[in-house]
């Protein structure tokens, strides 16, 4: 995927004395056009980061609300335009610029609102039109903040060695936006955006305020999960009021809270597998996760009820997991060479183990303290 840059302004943000907390100022170093650029050392350092941008993938809905890749969609009040977001209209004035030196200031416009963002560090700011020239003739804009390389040296002659770099940047951990977003070659979503932060920090999130993400996928299912279950109430309780109903949803409502949970035993089997059903119509790759005892198991969640079971023996859970052959790796151990039992023969030794453990129990009981 090549790229024509037609305007790219450079701006570096600094700070006193190399404090991350210190007050930040910027400073405008130069607006090239496409023929200042091509004769510029910024081709080398900068051209095949565009591609590689456009090429990242960010899901909808990422595995984790610190995905360092994630869309963002502007906002606005139902019954208005696209126009009426301020970050878009930033964005649009920046795509839309039809010389060097309007771009030039429209760019120092979106680095003065990025200055006001929280944890600004210093390094360079450079905000970049260019067009995808084989696939649109529409213009994209790309943002791009790197942070200066500490402790940077560079070889120069036999004499004296090495010199220090003052303000050293590299493309490694290159902050990125890209807008519009570019699902497929060729497509552009004007209401989306790309942004990548390969840090914790979330400048581009705090400065374009106007930008909302969807939810990570564990909190989008959390919903529909906690939707369920009020339908569950609903079609239990018909919109009676009672002490018991009170109780049951506050039951719900303390292990909705929880970061670790135990087993509620309040749905049965055909209605849970109905509701994982729901949830994977949504997301296919969904998987479950729980721990038994020291034991750790992940699977994916359309497997439970047809691979995956849980049950109760004698007073003790038993996940049962069935399938064509084991895999181990790292260290060999001995449960490798295994013939495994009839699985009765493992459940009547289950049941065993549980009244040992009770006859141990009582024998306790009936000690004198």
């Amino acid at each position: 995927m090549d790229f024509i840059v037609e305007y790219l302004s450079f701006f570096v943000i600094q700070g006193e004395g190399g404090d991350t907390s210190a007050a930040k100022t910027f400073k405008h170093y130069q607006t090239l056009d496409r023929y200042d650029y091509a004769e510029s050392e910024l081709k080398s350092f900068l051209d095949g980061e565009f591609a590689r941008i456009c090429k990242r993938k960010a899901e909808r809905h990422p595995s984790t609300d610190n995905a360092p890749t994630k869309i963002g969609r502007f906002i606005v009040e139902p019954g208005y335009e696209l126009d009426s977001n301020p970050n878009y209209n930033t964005f649009q004035r920046l795509r839309m610029a039809e010389s060097a030196q309007e771009f030039h200031g429209f760019a120092d416009e979106l680095v003065r609102l990025y200055m006001e963002a929280a944890a600004v560090r210093g390094g360079a700011f450079i905000v970049v039109h260019a067009t995808p020239n084989r696939h649109t003739d529409e213009p994209l804009l790309f943002v791009l903040k790197c942070d200066f390389e500490p402790k940077i040296a560079r070889i120069t002659d036999e004499h004296n060695l090495i010199s220090q770099v003052e303000m050293a940047i590299s493309a490694r951990n290159m902050k990125s936006i890209q807008y519009p977003l570019m699902p497929e070659e060729g497509m552009l979503e004007l209401w989306e955006l790309k942004i990548h932060q390969a840090s914790h920090a979330r400048y581009f999130e705090d400065f374009l305020r106007f930008v909302s993400y969807e939810k990570a996928m564990p909190e989008l299912m959390s919903d529909h999960m906690l939707e369920m279950v009020h339908e569950y109430m609903e079609d239990k309780w018909q919109g009676q009021a009672s002490e018991a109903r009170e109780q049951e949803a506050q039951q719900f409502e303390v292990w909705a809270a929880r970061e670790k949970r135990e087993l509620q035993e309040s749905w049965p089997q055909e209605r849970v597998v109905a509701a994982a059903e729901r949830l994977i119509e949504q997301q296919p790759n969904l998987s479950v996760a729980f721990k038994l005892g020291d034991w750790a198991v992940k699977g994916p969640l359309a497997e439970f009820g047809l691979s995956i079971h849980f049950a109760t023996y004698n007073g003790r859970y038993v996940a049962l997991i069935e399938g064509d052959g084991f895999q181990f790796d790292r260290s060999m151990s001995p449960v490798e060479l295994l013939q495994p039992p009839d699985l009765l023969e493992v459940l009547e030794y289950v049941g065993r183990k549980r009244e040992k453990e009770t006859e141990s129990a009582s024998r306790l009981d009936g000690l004198p303290y």
